[in-house]
């Protein structure tokens, strides 16, 4: 079960086929997901549809709608701040920016195999394509990162193909893989055991005394 909006979901046998994966659900298992749940669905109006068959209740009066661990006042100016920065329209995306990102990441790559081709594979070409190529490999890293969140296009469905087209074509790494980890960094940032980024390195990241004495 989780809370959305002091609303009780039971969620246990639809994470199974949760699109973001059951790991994303079950972490906020017993817990209040109202923020996640904005963040991670752009279109709220499609997601509720399939909420009404879920809902078994809702909180009591006098029961927090946050989590234990966070700060009631600091929440509320999380909520107001992403409220103004979408009336803003600073979340809109600029098709020419990421264009002109897409364009110059393909252009790179391009022109780091041209150089070796062309000119052989002596040290200054080389060097020079080898420079070309790990320039366009991070920047497709970011872009496919960006469309990952769905923040290219306002359809999830041109995001994934796009980002399919990147990752497994251009950089050669499965968009499953990355989506299935980086949503549960994004569900639940620096929790140890929760957080995948975490949990690679857990001795060198266990900051805090709380964190130090779990690991």
């Amino acid at each position: 079960w989780l809370v959305i909006d002091r609303k009780v979901y039971d969620v246990s046998n639809f994470s199974k086929q949760h699109p973001g994966g059951s790991r994303v659900i079950s972490h906020y298992a017993g817990q209040d997901a109202t923020d996640a749940f904005v963040a991670f669905h752009n279109d709220k109006s499609l997601v509720k549809k399939y909420l009404k068959s879920l809902l078994i209740g809702e909180l009591a009066p006098d029961q927090p709608s946050s989590e234990s661990n966070k700060k009631k006042l600091l929440l509320e100016d999380f909520r107001e701040l992403r409220c103004t920065i979408e009336k803003m329209g600073l979340l809109r995306p600029n098709y020419t920016f990421f264009f002109l990102i897409f364009l110059h990441l393909l252009v790179l790559d391009a022109a780091s195999w041209l150089v070796v081709w062309y000119f052989g594979i002596s040290l200054v070409p080389f060097l020079v394509g080898m420079a070309f190529f790990t320039i366009a490999q991070i920047q497709m890293g970011w872009f496919q990162h960006d469309l990952g969140h769905c923040s290219v296009f306002r359809k999830p469905k041109w995001n994934r193909i796009l980002q399919i087209v990147v990752i497994n074509l251009l950089k050669g790494l499965p968009a499953s893989w990355w989506n299935h980890l980086h949503n549960q960094h994004h569900a639940k940032p620096n929790c140890f055991r929760k957080d995948p980024d975490l949990n690679m390195h857990p001795l060198l990241f266990s900051l805090g005394k709380t964190l130090s004495m779990e690991v």
